[in-house]
């Protein structure tokens, strides 16, 4: 039997609702047919937007989404995204697929999309083929409410207040697609151009450099020692694979040691993000600086018979652990990681919902972060449990992983067994706290490689799941490859 104490009185900060957040990039059917079908379209949308994708995205209760790259940012001129759609000029999308970008899908668009989900936007501006004065036009034309040129054609364009915009990003993967830049250079170039994106409304705008890919120190340490005084966030970035970025792997169509390979390698998210907050902490040890992993998540070879322009992966059991066992480092390290952007939102990589036309499927990850968004905001406390990492061929990572929050009275518990051949009989002791009542939901299946298809959308889908309360201890069986959440009350 595995064993936890739950320290209910020990919190340990907050887990920001933010690492909650999503990503929508102009990339394959992201944006159009996924999101947006246009208001003219078959498929029921209001204003263009997609009303059963929207419906579902909403009960995952979002709270901050990222657009419009991703590499397509630092191609993005954010002129042909406005005024008449007929007039709009298109364009050719050579990072993804090198289809027509028709432009259809713009700033009054995405802004449209963030108020139907509720969520709050994030932009990322163009540093790579941009202007330092186009990306201060745009915060204006988006933020300012009184008498500019910029502020009245926001309005001739039908938009008559400005909109809220917390969140913006100066550049995208400077060190690649984003221009294939120096450090040092790109240092600079971020002081100049966030010099110049103002604060037209009350709330200031929450300014993210582009940091550094996986484990580029060289980055981290050169951004903190010259931009720390002008930023609030920097990003970073790393995907995970079955073996390696040349060897990703299929998405479906693995065995026994391809299942572990990743859940190894969603483990170095934790290594990842302890190299670079030592060097946060060396120039900022008050924290003052967030770390914003704006773009993450499982990224295997495209589909058999897609784009491979498109980024389209199915989506099973073993993107629900390896997800949660990310999210779980996420919450550890909640000092300092105060933002992260699942990659991405809807049809490219590990994405929540699948269309084929008219057709809609949830995924196992939807699932997963939908029964985990009692964490959001919540206060994490101290667990404590004696299933320490295991070895498998070579590979290490936990056999069980468990996170605990606490918020509004209520406990949020999520718990994962990575196992692919034992179930493992639980109980957690509730140290200082006074619950009565247990609910639980589980996602399991029978085989590891188990998915959602059009023809078959339930296959992988929460359960209720029992547990026992009794003095003050859960105890329950978590079966093999299961991820579950338990919510005390």
């Amino acid at each position: 039997m595995a064993k936890a104490i739950i320290n209910t009185a020990r919190n340990q900060g907050k887990i920001s609702k933010y690492i909650y957040g999503q990503f929508a990039e102009h990339l394959g059917r992201c944006i159009y047919e996924g999101l947006y079908v246009d208001e003219n379209s078959d498929i029921p949308n209001k204003n263009g937007m997609r009303c059963d994708v929207v419906n579902a995205l909403k009960e995952l209760e979002i709270p901050v989404l990222r657009w419009p790259g991703g590499c397509f940012a630092d191609d993005y001129h954010w002129r042909d995204g406005i005024g008449e759609k007929s007039q709009r000029p298109y364009m050719v999308n050579t990072n993804w697929g090198g289809v027509v970008e028709n432009n259809h899908f713009g700033t009054h668009e995405f802004f449209e999309l963030c108020e139907q989900l509720g969520t709050e936007p994030y932009i990322c501006g163009n540093v790579g083929s941009g202007t330092v004065q186009e990306m201060r036009d745009w915060v204006e034309y988006m933020t300012f409410d009184g008498d500019s040129p910029l502020a009245n054609e926001r309005r001739k364009n039908g938009r008559e207040k400005p909109w809220k915009l917390k969140f913006f990003g100066v550049g995208n993967e400077n060190w690649g697609c984003g221009g294939n830049m120096r450090p040092e250079y790109y240092a600079d170039l971020y002081k100049r151009y966030a010099t110049f994106i103002r604060n037209y409304g009350d709330e200031p705008i929450y300014k993210i450099a582009g940091g550094p890919n996986v484990d580029d120190t060289r980055w981290m340490e050169t951004l903190m020692q010259n931009i720390r005084h002008i930023t609030e966030g920097i990003s970073l970035h790393n995907y995970t694979f079955e073996s390696a970025w040349e060897n990703k792997g299929s998405a479906t169509e693995f065995d026994n040691d391809g299942w572990y390979k990743l859940m190894a390698n969603a483990m170095k998210m934790d290594k990842v993000i302890n190299v670079h907050t030592a060097i946060m902490d060396r120039y900022d040890p008050e924290k003052k600086i967030d770390l914003i992993v704006d773009e993450w998540g499982n990224w295997f070879d495209v589909e058999i018979g897609t784009n491979p322009g498109f980024l389209y992966q199915q989506n099973t059991m073993r993107d629900v652990i390896s997800g949660m066992l990310i999210l779980h480092v996420f919450h550890k390290h909640n000092d300092r990681v105060k933002m992260a952007n699942i990659a991405q939102m809807v049809n490219v990589l590990q994405a929540m919902i699948l269309t084929d036309g008219e057709k809609m499927v949830l995924t196992p990850t939807y699932h997963l972060f939908r029964m985990m968004k009692g964490h959001m905001d919540g206060e994490r406390v101290d667990v404590d449990y004696d299933c320490e990492e295991q070895e498998i061929n070579g590979l290490k990572f936990p056999k069980i992983s468990i996170s605990a929050s606490k918020k509004n009275g209520e406990m949020t518990v999520s718990i994962c067994n990575t196992s692919l051949n034992s179930d493992e009989d639980m109980e957690l002791d509730l140290r200082d706290g006074e619950f009565s009542v247990a609910d639980g939901e589980i996602l399991v299946s029978e085989h590891m490689n188990d998915c959602n298809t059009f023809d078959a959308p339930n296959t992988v889908e929460p359960k209720k799941f029992d547990v026992s309360l009794e003095n003050g201890k859960l105890s329950f069986k978590l079966p093999k490859m299961s991820a579950c959440v338990i919510t005390l009350k």
